[in-house]
């Protein structure tokens, strides 16, 4: 199967920040950039995994406070 190339990390930063209206200082781009190619890196080991075909999607799961007695 051909693999996607990943995006370039710091184009997509300031994308992201741009499509949010989030300021993004300059002083900052290295760091955000370096956890946003860490990411891309682990979302590209999920997607090598490899899974059936037929394999289903899990149920919902809706957390709940535990009581405590």
């Amino acid at each position: 199967m051909a693999q996607n190339p990943l995006p370039d990390p710091e184009a997509y930063s300031r994308l992201l920040a741009d499509a949010m209206g989030l300021p993004l200082e300059q002083a900052d781009l290295a760091e955000v950039t370096r956890n946003v190619a860490l990411a891309f890196r682990l979302a590209a080991s999920f997607m090598d995994y490899p899974l059936p075909d037929d394999i289903e999607p899990a149920a919902i799961f809706a957390a709940r406070e535990q009581e405590h007695g």
